[in-house]
């Protein structure tokens, strides 16, 4: 009998290098109503994170309690994104990079990359600064190594993982310069064909694990008949970007909720995920919180996982817990 392969995986590590620590009160600093900084503070301070700069100890922590693996898999959000504008801002490159650098040296060629929303950018959660450049995706692939899209077989299981914001482009699309919209939908295609190849190229035997940082893309994904004719072979997906379970539970309560286009970027981005949030059940949705979590909860952690080469029996789920 061949023996169980060990799957780690963390997302939203969010570390923060000198340049974005001293940024501190950056989204304040975008938004001009003072009704609705203070309305961000609270939100900051007793919700999502008081000091989102001041969590890269986790990181720490998760590099001492993960085991070894034979496949790790960091599924997005690098840096804290201070200037919105993803890998094209100086700062969050130098975060993004002080965050790998460890984890490639901990788990070398066993480490897979996925990109998360906020490697490209995207506008404040309040106004509308920032968006996604391409500048910052060529400097994820040029100078950080991120793949357009990767694809690793463990035995009869393929992991594959996706960019998020490249496929869910109907919604980010907005946020990026209109000069540079051409060549995003240029990448979307590209992007797209070669999932639809992924898919189509699967034997009947084999179980997918799908590594999708933003679940908003899923719904889009469920549109290409490559991957909806073969949802029995997704044993599961596994998102990020939701941070913690409070989220996770309410995206699945209000799915199906209205999409709202005039209160803002934020709002539009959010209700449109949430309007097509039915479309996730096909993909058997696994959430893997940030290291730290919420502020309220403080629920954050990893997963590993056991996964027989075999398929005989279905991969083996296991959430890490790390306390602040």
């Amino acid at each position: 009998m061949s023996r169980t392969r060990r799957l780690v995986v963390l997302s939203d590590i969010h570390h923060a290098g000198p340049g974005e620590q001293a940024r501190r009160g950056h989204e304040g600093k975008v938004v001009a109503n003072p009704l609705l900084r203070v309305a961000l503070t609270a939100y900051r301070r007793y919700l999502w994170l008081h000091d989102p700069q001041g969590h890269n100890h986790m990181l720490d922590r998760f590099l001492a309690a993960a085991p070894p693996a034979d496949v790790a898999v960091a599924n997005g959000d690098y840096s804290c994104d201070t200037a919105f504008i993803g890998l094209a801002d100086d700062a969050s490159l130098e975060s993004a990079r002080l965050c790998l650098d460890p984890l490639r040296e901990r788990y070398g060629a066993a480490l897979e990359l996925t990109w998360g929303d906020h490697e490209l950018g995207k506008f404040s959660l309040l106004g509308a600064a920032g968006g996604m450049r391409l500048e910052s995706w060529r400097r994820g692939r040029e100078d950080l190594g991120l793949p357009s899209l990767w694809r690793r077989e463990v035995g009869r299981y393929v992991l594959l993982g996706v960019v998020s914001s490249v496929v869910a482009l109907p919604v980010y699309g907005p946020e990026a310069l209109p000069e540079e919209l051409p060549e995003w939908e240029a990448l979307r295609v590209e992007h797209l064909a070669r999932i639809r190849e992924v898919f189509e190229q699967l034997r009947p035997e084999q179980r997918v694990i799908l590594f999708c940082h933003d679940p908003t893309a899923l719904p889009f994904l469920h549109e290409e008949p490559a991957v909806a004719t073969r949802f029995g072979q997704i044993e599961t997906t596994v998102i990020g970007h939701l941070h913690t379970k409070l989220v996770f539970w309410q995206s699945r309560v209000l799915a199906g909720f209205p999409r709202i286009t005039f209160m803002g970027n934020a709002v539009r981005r959010l209700s449109s995920a949430l309007n097509r949030a039915r479309r996730w059940r096909p993909f058997k949705v696994r959430l893997c919180p940030s290291l730290t979590g919420c502020q309220l909860l403080k629920d954050g952690g990893f997963l590993t996982a056991e996964i027989d080469p075999e398929a005989r029996s279905p991969v083996q789920w296991r959430f890490h817990a790390l306390p602040w």
